[in-house]
Formats: C-alpha cells, structure tokens, sequence
C-alpha cells in the first residue's frame, strides 16, 4: 500500500463520510418524487429551483428536500452553485428524471461505511428511452462523475453536456444511477430544439465553421456510427429511433448555427 494510499485511510477513519446530494429543478413535479426517494443513503436532499410554475418546490418540501430559489445561471453554473449551497462537502448530484438504482445505492451505504478511497467517483448510467431500457445505441454505460468532493471537483461546460471534473483520484462505483428520458417522441422532439440551439450557440461561441461537410455528411455519418458501430441495432426499434434522431439532432445543430451566424 502507498503513503497517498495510507492518508485517503487514515481521513475516512478519522471522520464520518456525510453527502449532500443535489438536484436542479424547474418544472418538475412528476419526475421528481422518485429521484428523491432513491436518495436514502444521503445525509441532506437539495433542491435548487429556478422558477418552476407547477408543484416541484411543494413536492420537494413535502419529501423532505431543502429548497433553495436561485435564478437560472446555465447548466454548469446551477450545479455548481448547488454544489456551494449543499451543507458536506460530499455531493451526490444526480438530475430530477434520475434516480439511484438498489444497486448503486448499497454500494453508497458501504462506501460511507468503509470511508471513501478516491475524491470522486464515476457512475454508469443506464437509461430507459420511450420505456425500453437501452444497452446499445452509445448510451451505456455512459459513465458520468456523479459522486465527488467539491474541495476538488466542478462543472464545467457553458451550453450543453455539463460535466464534472476533478483535480483528484477517480474512482468507479458499479451500480446503475437510472435515468429516465423521454417517453414519447413529441417528448424528444420538444427536448431536441431546446439543447440544439444551446448547442448551436456553442458552435458559434467557438467559431466553428460550418458548411456542407457538416450538412451533408455528419448527420448520416452519425446514423451509421449509432445505428451500426455502437449495435443500436440491438436495441430494436427504439435503436432505430435513438439513430433517426442523433442523425437529426446533428443536423439541427449545424443548421441552427449556421442561420445564428448569419448564413457564413
């Protein structure tokens, strides 16, 4: 056993590991009840809701959840002001259509037991698309840092596909955090232009050209990657859909920005 090894034993000893788990909300009163009720292995629930309308923040309260107002500051930066507002410095964050599967959550009952090893830790994500669970597609296991000591670890990424990354050791937990996308696809559809544009909008912060390559040949190219290399195939017609709409997605995003850029 290392030195760096005998210290990460020595400070799970010398006190208890206590997490605060986090979720941002905003309308979402229908997912969120099970995204709660999976975090029975954490010491503090956090809410931060930017404006919903419906009942999440009652919801939140009746479930026992601390709600905080905030207003909208992006993906990452909602995250991370959860992360700051959060009473330990051990976050679990997870989304409110997430939810921890028996699995994940006994491994985070031992892992407070034993005291953690790492200062972060990936999850893999499993998720269920228009009720089918997907194995296939590029989507599994899709392993994320859910799991991390915010002393050493932020969100970064200012459109779309937020992530965390940590200046210590990362280590992988086994069980599924479960993760519960669209069940329809007017669902998707209505999901798609949303993090197109946002992700149009980061290829024009970048500077990215975009011409007929990116028009013409990406989307299928994404299609045969999802559909054929990544065995969506696999996944029956769900797979097919998850390939028809990467392809699309791909196109939107290219063609939103070229039109956010003026046609150049």
């Amino acid at each position: 056993m290392t030195g760096e090894e005998d210290c990460y034993e020595l400070r799970a000893l010398s006190r208890p590991m206590k997490i605060s788990a986090t979720i941002i909300t905003c309308n979402e009163e229908r997912s969120l009840p099970r995204a709660i009720e999976s975090l029975r292995c954490c010491d503090e629930i956090l809410v931060v809701d930017s404006g919903s309308t419906d009942r999440t923040v009652e919801i939140a309260a009746k479930f026992g959840a601390r709600v905080v107002d905030a207003n909208w500051r992006g993906y990452a930066g909602q995250k991370n002001y959860a992360s700051d507002e959060a009473l330990y410095d051990w976050v679990l964050s997870i989304d409110a259509d997430e939810a921890l599967s028996e699995d994940l959550e006994a491994e985070i009952w031992q892992l407070k037991k034993n005291g953690p090893a790492y200062d972060a830790y990936t999850v893999p994500r499993l998720a269920q698309y228009l009720g089918r669970w997907i194995l296939y597609s590029g989507w599994y296991p899709d392993r994320k840092v859910r799991l991390f000591d915010r002393r050493k670890a932020r969100w970064v990424g200012d459109y779309v596909h937020e992530s965390v990354v940590s200046e210590g050791r990362v280590g992988e937990l086994k069980g599924n955090l479960l993760h519960y996308t669209c069940g329809s696809l007017s669902e998707h559809l209505k999901t798609m232009d949303r993090y197109t544009t946002l992700a149009a909008e980061e290829v024009v912060a970048r500077k990215k050209p975009v011409g007929a390559r990116q028009l013409l040949f990406d989307p299928p190219w994404t299609f045969f990657k999802t559909y054929v290399l990544q065995r969506g195939f696999l996944d029956g017609i769900e797979g097919l859909t998850i390939a028809y709409m990467a392809s699309m997605y791909t196109f939107l995003k290219y063609a939103k920005a070229r039109f956010m850029a003026g046609g150049k």
